[in-house]
């Protein structure tokens, strides 16, 4: 049996979090338009019997401004410290040369394979273009053109995975899919949907903590806060007459519900904490 851990890195909106989902069946990662969504490091373990691969999708690499976006980037460096082997994902629409210098600049220690994504989007000129730039770089095995998005060759790519995957024992009981929580999937599931309903910064300044979750007999109870910087911000995340906070909580519970499996009760609550992503003890309260 094979077994190895597969780390997964890029710049903001390559597609990491898509790539994570699509070669796990199931959705562990949210998945926006806006740049940032993924915070933390997350790992789907995808076990077979041949073999159990640990795939963990990382924050898009930025450069810091806040605590906040430090703690995020500690995730990338702990992403770096193991693993087996390294998939470098970019939007075939990037420009190539930085994407180079961000993928230069991980000093990576262990194989990378580069997946050339969105391959959609672009014609087959491009394409080539931007296979043979990275198929010249010294820390790339082989670059290969994919849509995580539209349809992945998962077997194909799965292929090119295993070669450099060694032997050894699973790390992870079979029927696991991650290392994190149910909670920690439930609070993603809520923060995807500001994501997806709140416009401009909003998204940004918020931080989901759940403070219960309760496995009842008919149905798993859930009360979360949303936190924010501001006033003003909680007044827009709660809507006129509680129609914002109304349209997040519904649309969360039903993807929660898809999630686990179980009827949910979802209660939100919206909480002012000015400078929460300067605050390290409320930083590590919220997860991070």
């Amino acid at each position: 049996m094979k077994a190895g851990f597969i780390s997964i890195f890029g710049k903001p909106n390559a597609g990491k979090s898509t790539l994570l989902n699509a070669l796990m069946g199931e959705k562990l990662a949210i998945v926006s338009n806006k740049v940032q969504t993924t915070r933390h490091r997350i790992k789907g373990i995808l076990t077979e019997k041949e073999y159990q691969l640990v795939f963990s999708d990382t924050p898009g690499i930025i450069e810091p401004r806040y605590k906040l976006h430090e703690k995020m980037m500690d995730a990338v460096k702990s992403a770096l410290e193991d693993g087996d082997l390294a998939l470098l994902i970019v939007d075939v629409r990037e420009n190539l040369e930085e994407a180079d210098a961000v993928f230069s600049a991980l000093h990576l220690r262990v194989p990378a394979l580069v997946l050339v994504n969105k391959i959609d989007l672009a014609g087959q000129e491009r394409i080539k273009e931007a296979l043979d730039f990275f198929e010249s770089r010294p820390y790339c095995k082989k670059a290969i053109s994919i849509s995580a998005l539209t349809g992945l060759a998962k077997k194909k790519l799965l292929k090119e995975v295993l070669a450099f995957i060694p032997e050894g024992e699973p790390f992870f009981p079979g029927d696991d899919i991650s290392d994190l929580q149910t909670r920690f999937f439930a609070s993603e599931l809520i923060r995807e949907k500001i994501y997806e309903l709140a416009q401009d910064e909003i998204p940004y300044h918020t931080a989901v903590l759940i403070r219960e979750y309760t496995e009842k007999t008919t149905l798993v109870k859930i009360v979360a806060d949303i936190i924010v910087h501001r006033e003003t911000q909680k007044a827009i995340l709660i809507g006129e007459h509680g129609s914002m906070i109304k349209r997040i909580g519904t649309d969360a519970r039903k993807d929660i519900e898809k999630f686990i499996g179980q009827k949910v009760f979802l209660e939100l609550f919206v909480k002012v904490k000015p400078k929460w992503r300067e605050n390290d003890l409320q930083l590590k309260e919220y997860g991070y």
